[in-house]
C-alpha cells in the first residue's frame, strides 16, 4: 500500500448522534418544562444564575448537551468526566486547576461529571469546597434518583432538574432534522424515510434521542437505495441491540422478569433473573431498591416482615459489598417470592391519591382538629372528639373522613397471610362502630 496515501486517510466521522448534538437552546428539542420560554433552567442560563446542577433523567434526554450549552453560554471550558472511567483524584486535580484559573483570572470552568452517582459518599464530599466557593460550575448527571445516590450536603448546594424521556413527536423532529442537515447530518445523501420507518424509530428508541440517531444511522447504511424502510430499521435494531445494556431495553426486560417472577411466587425463576442481572454488571443497590418496591407493592401487609427483610438486605449489601452482600439480595428475593402476596395497600393508596386530586379540598372536620388556643376552642375545634382509649374496645363511632367521603373505602385486605387477621379486625371494628352509632341514636331519640 502507498504509505503517503495511508497517512492521508481521513479520520472516521463521529457518530451521527454526536455530530447532531444541539449547540444552543434554540436547537435543543424536548424538556420544555425546563428550557421552554420562561421556564426555570432557561431563565437561570439566560440570567447568569447557574452555579451547580444535578441533571437527573434517563439516557439520551439531553443531560450532556445541556452541560455543553451552559458552558458555551458562559464561555467556560467544558471539562467532561465519566465517574465510570475517571477516578475522583482525576476530577479533584481538574477542580484544583479550575480553582487556580478562577483565582487568577476570575473565569470558571464547567466540570461535567457523568454518572455522578457512581462516586461513593466520601468521594462526593470532595466536590463540596469547590461548589461552596463557586470556583467551578459543577454539573452532575445521573440516571438514578439523586435522593438515594447523591449526598445531602451536595444536593442542598445544587439545583436538581428532572429530565423526561422524549416524546415520540420530539424524536421524529430530531430524526427529520438529522436527515435534512447537510453540514452535520445525512442531508448530502438525499435519503428519504418512510412514515412507517419514522414511527418505528420513534417507538423503538424509548424516548432516547441518542439511540434514535444511532438507529437511523445504521439503517441508512443498511438500506439498499435512497429510501429507508421499516424493514431496514428492524434489521438495524436487531444488529444494534446488545445482550445486556443497563440503560437500554434489555435492562427493563430483565428487571420486569425478576419482578414478575417474585410476584408470581416463583423463587427459582426470581433467583435466575437476579443472578443474570448481577452477572451482567447491574448495580446491586438498584436491585435492592427494586426488592424494596416489590415488598411494598406486591407483598404488602400480607407479610409485614417483607419490607424489613428487603431493607435489611439493602443495608447488608451496603455493609458487605460484592460478592458477599449479593447473598443478602438473594435471600430477600427468595423471601419475597415465597411470601403471601397482596397489593391491597398499593391499590388503596392509589385510590386515596385519586380522591385527593379529583375532589375538592375539604377542610378537616372540626371534631378532629387540635384546639391549641382559646379562640380555636371557641370556634369549635375539637368539640365532639371521642378518645378511643376511653372505650372498652378502643374504637369510637366517630368518623374521621371529610363529609363528602364519609363512606369511602380504600383498603380492602385480602384473605392471604396476615391480611386475613387485618380483615377480621376491620370487620369487627366496623360492627362495633355500627352498634355504638345505633346506641347513640337511641339515646338521643
Amino acid at each position: 500500500m502507498d504509505q503517503t496515501k495511508l497517512f492521508r486517510q481521513e479520520k472516521p466521522k463521529a457518530p451521527l448522534a454526536e455530530r447532531m448534538r444541539p449547540r444552543s437552546l434554540e436547537e435543543f428539542v424536548g424538556q420544555e418544562h425546563l428550557v421552554g420560554e420562561g421556564k426555570p433552567l432557561r431563565r437561570m442560563i439566560e440570567e447568569g444564575r447557574v452555579r451547580s446542577l444535578i441533571l437527573w433523567g434517563p439516557p439520551g434526554t439531553g443531560k450532556t448537551t445541556l452541560g455543553r450549552i451552559i458552558a458555551r453560554h458562559y464561555e467556560a471550558e467544558f471539562v467532561p468526566f465519566s465517574a465510570v472511567r475517571a477516578s475522583i483524584k482525576d476530577v479533584q486535580r481538574a477542580m484544583e486547576r479550575s480553582r487556580s484559573r478562577f483565582q487568577s483570572y476570575g473565569t470558571r470552568d464547567l466540570l461535567f461529571v457523568d454518572e455522578i452517582h457512581r462516586f461513593n459518599k466520601a468521594q462526593q464530599a470532595v466536590f463540596l469546597p469547590y461548589v461552596e466557593e463557586g470556583s467551578v460550575i459543577l454539573v452532575g448527571a445521573t440516571t438514578e434518583n439523586p435522593s438515594f445516590e447523591v449526598i445531602a450536603a451536595l444536593l442542598s448546594r445544587s439545583q436538581v432538574f428532572v429530565l423526561q424521556p422524549l416524546a415520540p413527536e420530539e424524536i421524529r423532529t430530531i430524526v427529520r432534522r438529522a436527515l435534512a442537515d447537510e453540514e452535520r447530518g445525512l442531508g448530502k445523501r438525499r435519503l428519504a424515510l418512510t412514515e412507517e420507518a419514522e414511527a418505528f424509530i420513534a417507538d423503538a428508541c424509548g424516548g432516547d434521542a441518542r439511540r434514535a440517531l444511532n438507529l437511523l444511522e445504521l439503517a441508512a447504511d443498511l438500506c439498499g437505495g435512497s429510501t429507508i424502510s421499516a424493514e431496514d430499521v428492524r434489521n438495524a435494531l436487531q444488529r444494534k441491540t446488545p445482550l445486556y445494556d443497563k440503560a437500554g431495553e434489555e435492562h427493563f426486560n430483565l428487571i420486569s422478569a425478576l419482578h414478575k417472577a417474585v410476584r408470581n411466587s416463583e423463587p427459582d425463576a426470581a433467583l435466575y433473573w437476579l443472578a443474570r442481572m448481577l452477572a451482567a454488571g447491574e448495580d446491586p443497590l438498584y436491585l435492592a431498591r427494586r426488592l424494596v418496591r416489590m415488598a411494598v407493592e406486591d407483598v404488602g401487609l400480607a407479610d409485614p416482615q417483607a419490607l424489613q427483610i428487603a431493607l435489611a438486605a439493602k443495608d447488608a449489601y451496603d455493609f458487605l459489598g460484592s460478592p458477599e452482600g449479593e447473598l443478602a439480595l438473594a435471600e430477600a428475593t427468595v423471601y419475597l417470592a415465597t411470601a403471601p402476596k397482596s397489593n391491597a395497600v398499593y391499590k388503596a393508596f392509589g385510590e386515596a391519591r385519586r380522591d385527593v386530586e379529583e375532589t375538592r379540598r375539604e377542610p378537616v372536620p372540626l371534631h378532629i382538629r387540635n384546639a391549641v388556643t382559646k379562640l380555636m376552642k371557641e370556634l369549635g375545634y375539637g368539640r365532639g372528639y371521642e378518645y378511643a382509649h376511653d372505650y372498652e374496645e378502643g374504637v369510637t363511632p366517630m368518623n374521621s373522613m371529610p363529609e363528602s367521603l364519609r363512606d369511602r373505602v380504600y383498603y380492602r385486605p385480602t384473605e392471604r397471610g396476615f391480611e386475613r387477621e387485618i380483615r377480621r379486625r376491620l370487620e369487627r371494628w366496623e360492627e362495633l362502630r355500627r352498634r355504638l352509632r345505633e346506641a347513640s341514636k337511641e339515646e338521643n331519640a
